[in-house]
């Protein structure tokens, strides 16, 4: 800590204006003065609060890292996930200092004798006694699990769509499938004795993802309107009716001749924009072939569970719509810990379950999460040096590595995310508050 240095600094420096071939009162005075100084430049309240605050942020993002983590490898295990949520840090630090004058003894005729004032050692002390306290809080209320088991929304894998970040990143994570073309959807659960269906969605996915860097196709918004009551007779819709759909968000309108009146809503459609010229590109072909949609129209309709689940009745030029079934936070963190490495004793222990080929060989689950998220393991004392964020697990090291960058940005968007959908109330039940002694 930085106030023990100081204090060793101080005796130090006292100790060396203080000698006693110094004479006179000035002596005395400049090494008081000289210890006055090294107090003053000691540790203070407010360069106290700059050490601590970035030493307690580092430790809550680390532990945030490795606790997400640890989650994701536990549940590639069929293991429960559990989280503690930091509610509150207080820390409480008092500081005291001491000045003081100690006498230098000579031996004169044998007998220990107090010689001249020239030899009074000032001498300096700082003591700091720090009292943080953690309260820790269990994420396990009913609220909690609600959230965990709830589907992201349309408007909210949109919203991500239209952010920097790849779509086809935000795709292969939070969408079980799109036009009923499976991604993994057996990878959405407990690891399953099924080989999973996943290339045709990852080859549509990425020509999407072409698309959008070649700037031929933009996610969007327009407005639609849709008939949701009527018709009315005219002589029926009063002022007040037209005022209360009003403040629904609504709008009676006179349909042509004027005879009735129906009910609109507007609403916000979400669609997908294409160039004119993305209809001849590989890409644009790859898309219509990976999906099942046609190739022609300038925008399609960006829809929720809106197809029919069977694509064998679906036109034989395609569909002219984006459907779409999106994952729950559960879901998305069971996906990626198919991109944990199993230690080969655990796989021959069958500590990890192993998905096999029709023909018996094991499948690699992490060709599911290639290229988007991957997890090392290493069976050796120390964490990896080249770790980012690494966590023990059944006596292996599990990390990721500071340059898989895929990774590292996956991991980011999804505990970013996870605090977003999971923040609110704090659970109700208890608490746990540790005081610490010392860091």
């Amino acid at each position: 800590m930085p106030d023990l240095h100081c204090h060793a600094s101080l005796v130090e420096s006292a100790a060396r204006r203080s000698r006693p071939r110094r004479r006179g009162a000035g002596g005395l005075a400049l090494a008081l003065g000289a210890v006055l100084a090294a107090l003053a430049g000691c540790a203070s309240g407010p360069a106290s609060l700059a050490d601590d605050r970035l030493a307690y942020n580092e430790v809550v993002k680390v532990t945030a890292e490795q606790q997400m983590l640890l989650n994701i490898v536990r549940l590639r295990y069929t293991d429960t996930p559990s989280s503690l949520a930091i509610s509150s840090i207080a820390t409480q630090t008092e500081r005291t200092r001491s000045l003081q004058l100690v006498p230098f003894f000579g031996v004169v005729g044998g007998e220990a004798q107090l010689r001249g004032g020239q030899a009074l050692l000032p001498g300096a002390a700082i003591s700091t006694v720090e009292r943080p306290t953690i309260t820790l809080t269990p994420l396990d209320d009913t609220e909690f699990t609600r959230k965990l088991f709830t589907p992201m929304t349309l408007d909210g894998v949109l919203y991500l769509a239209k952010t920097t970040w790849p779509i086809s990143t935000v795709f292969r994570l939070w969408l079980e499938n799109l036009n009923w073309v499976s991604n993994a959807e057996t990878a959405s659960g407990p690891t399953s004795p099924d080989v999973p269906e996943f290339g045709r969605f990852v080859d549509g996915v990425e020509a999407l993802q072409a698309l959008q860097d070649k700037g031929m196709i933009v996610f969007g918004t327009r407005e639609r309107e849709e008939v949701v009551g009527g018709p009315i007779a005219a002589a029926r819709v009063a002022g007040k009716d037209v005022v209360d759909a009003a403040r629904e968000g609504l709008e009676y309108r006179p349909d042509p001749g004027g005879a009735t009146w129906s009910l609109i809503r507007r609403r916000p459609q979400p669609v997908v924009r294409v160039h004119p010229n993305a209809a001849g590109t590989p890409e644009m072909k790859a898309l219509a072939e990976a999906f099942r949609i046609r190739i022609g129209p300038r925008s399609y309709d960006i829809g929720f569970e809106s197809l029919d689940p069977f694509p064998a009745t679906y036109p034989a030029q395609g569909v002219d719509v984006f459907d779409l079934e999106t994952r729950s936070l559960l879901q998305v963190l069971y996906f990626l810990s198919k991109g944990v490495e199993v230690p080969p004793a655990h796989q021959a222990q069958g500590v990890a379950r192993t998905t096999r080929h029709p023909d018996g060989k094991p499948f690699d689950w992490t060709q599911v999460t290639r290229g988007l998220f991957r997890v090392r393991q290493s069976a050796a004392g120390q964490p990896p040096s080249n770790a980012h964020v690494a966590i023990r697990y059944l006596g292996h090291w599990f990390s990721i590595e500071r340059g898989d960058h895929d990774s590292l940005s996956t991991f980011s968007l999804v505990l970013e995310l996870a605090r977003l959908e999971l923040s609110g109330k704090a659970a109700p039940g208890p608490a746990l508050t540790l005081p610490l002694t010392g860091r």
